[in-house]
């Protein structure tokens, strides 16, 4: 009989389970950033928005009506003009907005994530 010597080298590498704790972990944050994402493109598109409606208006109703237009174009559903806070110091305007978005991920889970913005210069 004779005998065949292997290798006495310890083996390396991921087990099976391991490989799909890791895919199941990866998958639950996919799945969190698929849904962060359209909302925080939705925040930039109104940062963008009430930038170009300070420049299109002079009185608080031609601001929040540019503004409106803004949002129909970006289909931004977050907010309207009527949430705006316009303040005007001389001929200097200021647009500021906060706002909550609630992402319902699993059963009774949900993320909370509160959005705020403003034209002032910081």
């Amino acid at each position: 009989m004779t005998r065949i010597s292997g290798s006495t080298r310890k083996q390396q590498g991921i087990t099976l389970f391991g490989l799909i704790v890791i895919l199941a972990v990866l998958g639950c944050i996919g799945v969190l950033i698929a849904k962060v994402t359209p909302t925080t493109i939705e925040y930039f598109s109104i940062k963008k928005a009430i930038a170009s409606a300070r420049t299109a208006g002079t009185t608080v109703q031609e601001i929040q009506n540019a503004f409106n237009k803004q949002a129909e174009v970006g289909y931004i559903d977050a907010i309207s003009g009527k949430d705006l806070e316009i303040t005007k110091n001389g001929d200097d305007i200021q647009i500021s907005f906060a706002y909550q978005k609630k992402i319902p991920l699993v059963g009774p889970v949900s993320l909370l994530i509160d959005y705020a913005g403003s034209t002032a210069k910081s």
